[in-house]
């Protein structure tokens, strides 16, 4: 029988790409980067475990971190060398029993490659059925340029039609990898950054097939990397949303016990409708039911009748929310009192006064945010800004609450068909706006699943 096996690489510092910590242990979203890495591994029905190769600087965080999450596929937490060749080494002689018993395939991957997405793993697994080796690339897009080193000459500009740029996962045969490091070895001047480069060497008569990558699994190299890999985290969470079938997904609500503030109009409305048609139990209130996120002791209410009506608290949506639309002078210290004290002073309220029931479930805090957050705009003075405000604060507190369990999400719907759009805009054409049921299923499907940390766009499509 076939084992396919993952091995992490993780062994990197970070210390000359301007990291005061390991990159892999680096922030995103609310989770070090490995966590990421490892949760596309263990999600995927192809891998039947992951071993981690890491340094002894990071021992103990990753194993706190495979212990305290569902990562249950890692079976082994290796050290490895200071040089990337050193850890694929370890890992290939700790299998070496395991071979003896069974075939393997080992697919080596970066941990800072956080957003390798199922395709790629899958095209990889499905090519080691006609390859030993098999590398992961994306096309050259810009040309390329053969320089002299010593004076930045050009010397040629090879075909770019041929020029690939590597990636990970790389996959092998175990007997390929191993025969192939087994000749390195002998080699007094070896060096490689690349696994794939040590098959091409040591064994030429071997192909090595190459599966197209993506630009989104990019490696983390640069401290600024991190702003880039946020945006395309948001982008490919939305994706993998889409990629299961929705009633499936919403069937998880069943028997969850749900509070939401906002729940008695737009959006919020019908996520409560939804909510309970697919068996959720739903709280919903709002100022019409007495609840007022300015007022402490309103919610402090609420959340313990929910707690006492259905024994614990799954998840609270805070989708209240003021949009004044006019300028900044003409506002009177009363509206802008009122915006900000809704918009931003609730949503904290609200966070901070769930943090306990959520605590105890592990639960979920969502929070909405508009598209006006990205930029300011003219007549949306306090609402964009307190809207930007929302965005901050969903992605401090799921750094910030990740280790209680709580995962926090932030909706971002375009513009929609609401009475608080209408009372803003008048009568606009159906065309132009989202219907509320569309956005109250994405946002419920963002709740049932185990993101943290990210911004999810609910646009016209």
């Amino acid at each position: 029988m076939t084992k396919c096996i993952a091995i992490i690489l993780a062994g990197g510092g970070g210390s000359r790409s301007g990291f005061t910590q390991p990159k892999q242990l680096a922030k995103l979203a609310g989770q070090p980067l490995i966590a990421h890495t490892l949760e596309r591994f263990q999600t995927h029905p192809g891998i039947d475990e992951i071993t981690i190769v890491t340094s002894s600087a990071c021992a103990d965080r990753i194993e706190s971190l495979v212990c305290s999450s569902r990562f249950d596929k890692v079976r082994r937490v290796l050290l490895g060398g200071t040089e990337r060749h050193e850890s694929s080494l370890a890992a290939i002689r700790a299998y070496e029993e395991d071979a003896q018993q069974g075939e393997l395939k080992l697919l080596f991957h970066d941990a800072v490659r956080p957003l390798i997405s199922h395709r790629i793993i899958s095209d990889v697994i499905a090519a080691l059925d006609h390859y030993n080796a098999v590398d992961t690339a994306i096309r050259a897009t810009d040309t390329v340029l053969i320089a002299n080193p010593d004076t930045d000459n050009l010397e040629s500009i090879p075909d770019r039609r041929m020029m690939r740029l590597g990636q990970t996962p790389q996959g092998f045969h175990y007997e390929t990898i191993r025969k192939a490091y087994e000749l390195a070895a002998r080699d007094p001047q070896f060096h490689t950054t690349d696994d794939c480069g040590v098959v091409l060497k040591y064994l030429p008569e071997e192909r090595i097939h190459a599966v197209e990558g993506s630009f989104s699994n990019m490696k983390l190299t640069y401290a600024e990397d991190l702003l880039l890999l946020d945006k395309l985290m948001q982008t490919s969470a939305g994706k993998r949303l889409d990629a299961q079938p929705e009633s499936l997904r919403l069937s998880e609500l069943a028997k969850r016990s749900i509070v939401i503030i906002g729940g008695t109009s737009g959006i919020g409305a019908a996520m409560a409708r939804l909510a309970t048609a697919y068996g959720a139990h739903v709280h919903a209130v709002g100022r019409s039911t007495g609840v007022d996120v300015t007022r402490s002791e309103s919610l402090c209410a609420a959340f313990e009748e929910a707690s006492k009506t259905h024994g614990r608290i799954d998840a609270v949506v805070n989708a209240a929310a003021i949009l004044d639309r006019k300028p900044l002078i003409n506002m009177s210290d009363e509206d802008v009192s009122a915006s900000v004290n809704t918009n931003i002073t609730g949503a904290i309220n609200v966070a901070r006064l769930a943090f306990e029931h959520l605590r105890a479930t592990r639960g979920h805090l969502m929070m909405f945010t508009s598209s006006s957050y990205t930029y300011g705009r003219a007549f949306y003075s306090t609402y964009s800004s307190s809207k930007a405000a929302v965005v901050n604060l969903t992605q401090a507190l799921a750094d910030e609450w990740s280790e209680a369990g709580i995962k926090v999400n932030c909706i971002n719907p375009g513009r929609t068909a609401t009475p608080m759009r209408t009372q803003a805009f008048g009568i606009e054409s159906p065309d132009s706006l989202l219907d509320p049921d569309v956005v109250a299923r994405r946002a419920l499907g963002v709740l049932v699943g185990h993101s943290s940390g990210l911004v999810y766009d609910v646009i016209q499509r």
